[in-house]
C-alpha cells in the first residue's frame, strides 16, 4: 500500500455527527429567533393600532420580492446538492452560484428599502420616528433588529456557500461526501424559513 493510499484509508469522516451538529446549530438558531418573534407578539398585542398604522410604511411589494428570491434560492440550493449527488460537479457549482446570486439580490433590494427610510427619518433615533407614538417607534424597533439580524444571516449564509464553492471545485466535496454542502443547505434553508415568518409579521399586518 503506498502512503497515499495508506492515509486515505485513515482518513475519518463521521457524516452523522456533522449533521446533528448541524442541527444542534439550527435548534440554537430557532431559540434565538423564537425569543424575538414571542417578544414581537407581546408588544404587538400590546400596541395593535400602532403595529397596524406602523406597518403600512413598509413596501409591501418589495418585501414579497424578497420572499420569492429567498424561496428561488432555496430550490437552487437544493438543485446544487442533488447534481453533486448525481456526480454534475459543473451543475451543482452552477446551482451554487446562483444561490449566492439570490442572496446578493436580496441584501440589495434590502438596502434600497432600508435606504429609502432612513431618508425619511424613520430610523432608531430618527427625529420623524421619535415623533410618532411609542408604538410605531417599538415596531420599528423591532423591525431593524430582527430583519437586520437576519439579513447578518445570509450574508453569513453567501460566504458559507463561497465556501462550498471552493470545495466542490477543489473535489474536496464530490459525489461520495457533500456532507458539507448539505450542512450548508441546512443552514439556508433555515435562514429562508425565518423569512417566512419575518414576511408576514411586518408587512402583511396592515
Amino acid at each position: 500500500m503506498s502512503s497515499q493510499e495508506h492515509a486515505a484509508a485513515h482518513v475519518h469522516r463521521d457524516d452523522v455527527g456533522s449533521r446533528m451538529g448541524m442541527w444542534l446549530f439550527l435548534f440554537t438558531e430557532m431559540l434565538l429567533f423564537g425569543g424575538m418573534f414571542f417578544l414581537y407578539s407581546i408588544y404587538r398585542y400590546m400596541n395593535p393600532e400602532a403595529f397596524h398604522v406602523a406597518a403600512k410604511e413598509l413596501n409591501t411589494l418589495i418585501g414579497a420580492f424578497n420572499t420569492a428570491i429567498l424561496l428561488t434560492s432555496s430550490l437552487t440550493m437544493a438543485l446544487s446538492i442533488t447534481a453533486i449527488q448525481k456526480n454534475n460537479k459543473s451543475l451543482s457549482l452552477f446551482f451554487q452560484f446562483l444561490t449566492i446570486l439570490l442572496a446578493l439580490g436580496f441584501m440589495v433590494n434590502k438596502y434600497f428599502e432600508w435606504t429609502a427610510k432612513f431618508h425619511h427619518g424613520i430610523y432608531p433615533g430618527g427625529e420623524e420616528l421619535l415623533s410618532r407614538s411609542p408604538g410605531e417607534v417599538l415596531f420599528f424597533g423591532l423591525y431593524y433588529v430582527m430583519t437586520g439580524l437576519h439579513g447578518l444571516h445570509v450574508v453569513i449564509g453567501a460566504v458559507i456557500i463561497a465556501v462550498m464553492m471552493r470545495f466542490t471545485a477543489k473535489g474536496i466535496i464530490t459525489q461520495t461526501n457533500y456532507v458539507k454542502l448539505e450542512t450548508a443547505g441546512l443552514y439556508w434553508h433555515l435562514v429562508d424559513i425565518i423569512w417566512i415568518f419575518l414576511f408576514p409579521l411586518f408587512y402583511l399586518i396592515t
